[in-house]
């Protein structure tokens, strides 16, 4: 089967796909011992001969990880202020692995990553509709009236939102705190706490404790586990489902 040449330089784990671009366009790859420029070049990735600084492309094994990520830590691989890093909480996997979507710096809670392309481009598809649910401590009470704007979709700088599902938890009185569950379907940058401060009722704390079926059970915060089979392939069938 032919794959964009890019995509086959990503699953070996060497770069993203859009660092993986920029090897290619800067010369730095050869298939069959020529440079190969041209994005969007496909090759057979089981019989072409694929080097990248010289070094050939050896094939990773796919991992999957669930981890619980804390508060403070940056959902990206390098940070060039310094900060923690998720891939510094997984720095025992030997396989170079990268998150699927984000969590903010002060949000915490289920974050997946894998080394596996596929499954990361059809979990993050504009069109996906797989549940991500987080539990968000807003300041005040929020009437019925402003949950229901959530609820239908409310307009924000970059689009409407997909209407979502709310619903009270808990309300503390004393700290004038309003807990709620939160369920979203897509994935707009900071979406939850935009859609609260658009009602006026700002987040002071954000847990993303499930997506899609999976949860946070038996995870402390900074700890990960390996995906179970069935749940990648339950994954992928998701996956699949959702984008055609």
């Amino acid at each position: 089967m032919l794959e964009r040449l890019q995509k086959v330089i990503a699953q070996a784990g060497i770069a993203s796909r859009r660092d993986a671009e920029e090897l290619i366009t800067a010369g730095r790859v050869t298939v069959n011992g020529k440079v190969v420029t041209e994005l969007g070049t496909k090759i057979d990735s089981r019989r072409a001969r694929v080097t990248v600084d010289g070094k050939p492309l050896k094939a990773e094994k796919y991992v999957y990880i669930l981890l619980n990520k804390p508060k403070g830590v940056v959902t990206t691989l390098e940070d060039p202020r310094g900060r923690k890093t998720v891939a510094d909480i997984v720095a025992k996997i030997p396989e170079r692995i990268y998150p699927v979507g984000r969590l903010d710096y002060n949000t915490e809670g289920l974050l997946i990553m894998t080394n596996d392309g596929d499954v990361t481009h059809a979990l993050t598809h504009p069109s996906h509709e797989i549940a991500k649910t987080y539990l968000a401590k807003v300041q005040g009470f929020p009437p019925e009236d402003k949950l229901d704007r959530l609820r239908v979709g409310i307009k924000l700088e970059d689009g409407v939102t997909a209407p979502a599902k709310i619903n009270v938890v808990d309300i503390d009185r004393e700290k004038e705190l309003t807990t709620l569950e939160i369920i979203i379907y897509e994935g707009k940058n900071r979406q939850i706490r935009r859609m609260c401060e658009a009602i006026g009722y700002p987040v002071k704390n954000l847990k993303r404790v499930q997506y899609a079926f999976l949860t946070l059970e038996g995870l402390r915060r900074g700890q990960y586990r390996q995906l179970l089979a069935s749940e990648v392939e339950e994954l992928k069938r998701l996956g699949k489902k959702k984008n055609g």
